[in-house]
């Protein structure tokens, strides 16, 4: 019998361009969950580069990993120079009712 080799899921894999990375915040925030979001801009940060997010915002590398870990939800000051740092800002919309 053959075994099957398998290894953890990673959406840092499927983050293929802009387009793929703002459909996956869109559906991210649609949950509303803080924690959820930080893990997704985690996931982002993997696909494109920590390090280089770290320059772009002026954090730490350990500070961003600690934020978008998903154990708990950034501040909000981290999370604008995130968003801003991968070239996205947020927008509301009224709540349908």
């Amino acid at each position: 019998m053959n075994k099957i080799k398998t290894r953890p899921f990673d959406m840092a894999n499927y983050l293929g361009d802009e387009e793929d990375v703002a459909e996956y915040l869109r559906q991210v925030l649609e949950d509303g969950d803080p924690a959820l979001l930080a893990a997704a801009l985690g996931d982002i940060a993997k696909a494109r580069g920590m390090s280089q997010l770290a320059r772009d915002t002026g954090l730490s590398r350990e500070s961003l990993y600690k934020s978008l870990s998903g154990e708990r939800a950034p501040s909000s000051d981290t999370l604008f120079k995130v968003l801003h740092a991968m070239g996205f800002k947020l927008s509301l919309t009224p709540v349908r009712q």
